[in-house]
């Protein structure tokens, strides 16, 4: 069985940590993005006093997010310093996607927040389009987080299966060995 390193757990644990964050969200984004009817008036007071409460979290809230934010890319530093093939090939892809999502968050969902929470959302955006960036914001942002894990545990599967096939070689070539030994005996 092939070692996790440590770094993927910093990885992984992070990634699982975000997605959870963003989860919490969708009973609010429901109404906005997956529902053929418009929103009420009070689904959308609802919806902004949500972001809003989010936005004027203590500040040990956004801390710690961004310390697990910090901990997936550290995590992805330590797993490319002396990069093997898989790692370039797996870790790279990984950490495209994750700065992805870290893109989305920082201009998509926090420049949202921060409108949601002073309400002045302006003509060319309205309230209704403001609440929808944020919450497509948000599903795409979950669906490039679970493209990382997919990539973490397909290099996770590669490995293993990598790892069988030299232990299989091994097997063969010592079998091999065994036999010209075995052989050259019996001649004797």
């Amino acid at each position: 069985m092939p070692k996790v390193s440590f770094a993927t757990f910093l990885i992984i644990c992070p990634t699982c940590f975000l997605l959870g964050t963003i989860f919490t969200n969708w009973t609010f984004d429901h109404a906005t993005l997956w529902t053929s009817l418009p929103p009420t008036a009070p689904t959308l007071a609802a919806i902004e006093s949500h972001y809003t409460q989010l936005h004027h979290a203590p500040s040990i809230i956004p801390r710690v997010l961004h310390i697990t934010i910090g901990t997936g890319i550290l995590g992805f530093l330590v797993k490319l310093y002396k990069p093997s093939e898989s790692n370039m090939l797996f870790d790279g892809a990984s950490l495209v996607l994750y700065m992805i999502a870290l893109v989305m968050y920082g201009t998509n969902v926090i420049k949202g927040m921060r409108t949601i929470a002073g309400g002045d959302y302006g003509e060319e955006v309205g309230r209704v389009d403001t609440l929808r960036v944020v919450a497509a914001s948000q599903v795409i942002i979950a669906l490039v987080l679970v493209g990382v894990l997919v990539l973490q545990s397909g290099q996770w599967y590669a490995e293993k299966k990598e790892e069988q096939e030299v232990r299989g070689l091994e097997l063969k070539e010592e079998r091999e060995r065994e036999e010209r030994r075995g052989g050259g005996k019996k001649k004797n």
